[in-house]
């Protein structure tokens, strides 16, 4: 509901309005002829009696420096809109009653403090877009019509410009920001009271480190609003650049707004051209959001550099948004920053997801509910760049050596711990190098490579994302390290585990430097490896020919754990727990099917296929259907089924 205060001030500003249309309408009737009402003086008093803050004319006036002249021609257009008697009044004026519209030549003869130059486009009338000039034979006898913006603006209505709606987006602030953020706040605050020209600010950090709502806490303390807006959205034509520019200018004074520049996803020099160019040809309250610091030869940006929130201050934040919850969490805290680093937004919507499960569902654990609720906020982000994959594998399925199950509970170790290791026995201060956690699967194709990485995950209850090496790898320069970037990026804020498939496509031994494109390759590999180390998750690569990768690479890597081909007793353990409990069977020998002498991922591809026959004819999977299956599966391999390992089965 609209207080008394501010319907005051709308009621004092419609009469202050009218008293100024009926002035302006004084000097038009005087020009035809006619006596005017002498309402200059009513003006006069309605200023000395108008309530904070001042009429929206005034400010208008203010705001972009319009003469007196200035004023009643924008008045005139104005009133042409709001005041019936207007046309009749421009027609009189004008001496022609089809002319019932204000123009430049009208306002020259019949407006007090007349100037020419009022008319010029870079006079603030027309570079402000405050008005426009419609078609006509000459200047000064085309039909002048004020901007549905600023006409709603006078009388007291507020809404964004409707030419301006398919290039911006309001920004509001709904969360909390921990301590680090604030001082960043404090800080550009002190730095707009303290400069009479506001400077533009660059906001460099990750994604999802928080800028937004950065900026948009800084515009309110101010009690200005702010707008995002896309670098890819800002056009590449000079002439349309200008225009969009001039629009935002007049939007920022008018609705008291600053800009946000998004620039994430704007990636090298061509792609940053319009935007940096955009934002020197504008003057206002700027930001320009992006990771990395963007350079602008004609004009000084202001760099800050916004961080996540620390674990401390992420368990403050969750403090706030679970309230007296948070006490029932019992340590969970620590484990869940630990492996979550969301900022501000993530932290509130998930913890109201939790607490509105918990309402549903009393009976469980608020811990769980948060984990599983972090675990979704993460997700969005990488969904659009990598596979996920729903761990199905357990311990059990998992037919391995001692030492290789050994070395994947050691991984697992080091992922649950890491926090105390790094953060509560001090390894983390000794930098951020090798405190990534980072694997390689080294085996033939099918030996479970894949199936141990859903272990882990299903065992640390994470994500699971499968990325395909090959896929990533580009030809174009700088394109692989850009792909990289965003997986990794997108990946921080759940300490997903990375599957890395094909790294063999990547990660070959580096070959001499003979040309550039060898140069780039050793770059490629040398970005990733930075990555890896760096990583606060688990990553994991695969590769089916460990000799091909270069030792330099191996040394950097925390486990390597070699997949070997399974031999028959591993093979019978595999048929052995290949067909669920639900599917019937009938006759089968897993000694004799353990002779035949494949991998575990063609053993389930050969059970799936004997399934499926099975099911067709209507019976138990049998020792023929498995034979058949068999021969289907050794084709797709282009390798004979030999007698020694086939013989008995049917």
């Amino acid at each position: 509901m609209t207080n008394p205060e501010t319907l005051a001030w709308y009621d004092a500003n419609q009469d202050y309005l009218n008293a100024a249309f009926a002035s302006v309408r004084e000097a038009l009737e005087r020009h035809a002829g006619e006596d005017g009402a002498g309402t200059e003086r009513l003006s006069r008093e309605l200023d000395t009696g108008m309530p904070e803050p001042p009429p929206a004319l005034e400010a208008l006036c203010a705001a972009f420096g319009l003469s007196a002249f200035e004023r009643d021609v924008l008045l005139a257009c104005a009133g042409a809109e709001l005041d019936s008697t207007f046309a009749a009044c421009c027609a009189a004026a004008q001496g022609d009653s089809r002319r019932a519209y204000p123009t430049f030549g009208l306002a020259l003869a019949a407006l007090p403090g007349a100037h020419w130059s009022a008319l010029s486009p870079a006079a603030p009338l027309r570079r402000w877009r405050l008005i426009e000039v419609g078609s006509g034979e000459t200047l000064t006898t085309s039909p002048l019509r004020i901007s549905e913006r600023v006409l709603h603006y006078l009388v007291g209505v507020q809404h964004l410009d409707e030419s301006l709606e398919g290039f911006l987006a309001p920004v509001r602030l709904r969360v909390e920001l921990p301590p680090s953020q604030r001082a960043l706040v404090e800080r550009m605050v002190g730095l707009w009271s303290d400069n009479q020209a506001p400077p533009a600010i660059q906001l460099c950090g990750g994604e999802g480190s928080g800028k937004e709502a950065v900026a948009a806490a800084a515009c309110a303390a101010i009690s200005i609003g702010l707008y995002a807006m896309r670098a890819e959205d800002v056009p590449a034509a000079p002439a349309e650049r200008e225009a969009l520019a001039r629009l935002w200018e007049r939007e920022a004074v008018l609705g008291r707004s600053a800009l946000l520049l998004d620039c994430e996803q704007a990636e090298g020099a061509e792609s940053l051209r319009a935007p940096i160019s955009f934002v020197e040809n504008m003057q206002g309250m700027i930001f320009v959001a992006a990771r990395d610091p963007v350079r602008s030869q004609r004009r000084r940006f202001i760099r800050l550099d916004v961080r996540g929130p620390s674990p401390a201050e992420q368990r403050g934040l969750w403090r706030g948004v679970l309230g007296p919850s948070a006490g029932d969490l019992n340590g969970k805290l620590g484990e869940i920053t630990a492996q979550f680093s969301l900022g501000p937004q993530g932290i509130s919507a998930a913890g109201a997801e939790a607490l509105d499960a918990l309402s549903r569902r009393p009976g469980e654990e608020l811990g769980s509910l948060l984990w599983e609720a972090c675990r979704s906020q993460a997700r969005s982000r990488l969904d659009d760049l990598a596979q996920r994959i729903e761990p199905a594998a357990a311990w059990e399925d998992l037919i391995l050596p001692a030492h290789q199950k050994s070395v994947l509970r050691e991984i697992l170790a080091n992922v649950r711990h890491r926090a105390r290791v790094y953060d509560a026995w001090g390894f983390a201060g000794k930098g951020s190098r090798g405190l990534g956690i980072s694997v390689l699967f080294a085996g033939a194709s099918g030996t479970g490579k894949t199936m141990a990485a859903e272990v882990l995950a299903g065992e640390l209850r994470l994500d699971l994302y499968r990325i395909d090496l090959s896929q990533v790898v580009s030809k174009y320069i700088g394109e692989t390290e850009k792909n990289l970037r965003h997986v990794f990026d997108a990946a921080e804020e759940g300490g997903a585990v990375l599957l890395f498939d094909e790294a063999d496509a990547l990660f070959g031994k580096r070959s001499e430097v003979k040309d550039s494109h060898d140069r780039y390759a050793n770059i490629e590999v040398s970005y990733l490896l930075q990555r890896m180390e760096s990583y606060r998750g688990l990553a994991i690569l695969t590769t089916n020919m460990k000799g091909e990768l270069d030792p330099a690479f191996l040394r950097r890597l925390r486990f390597i754990a070699r997949f070997p081909f399974p031999d028959a007793a591993r093979r019978a353990a595999i048929w052995e727990r290949i067909f669920p409990p639900d599917t019937p069977t009938e006759g089968l020998d897993v000694h004799k099917l353990a002779r035949l002498n494949v991998a575990g991922g063609n053993i389930r591809n050969i059970a799936l296929q004997a399934a499926f026959l099975a099911a067709d004819e209507g019976g138990p999977v049998c020792m023929n259907h498995l034979l058949r299956a068999a021969y289907t599966e050794c084709a797709k391999l282009e390798r004979p089924l030999t007698e020694a390992e086939i013989g008995g089965w049917a």
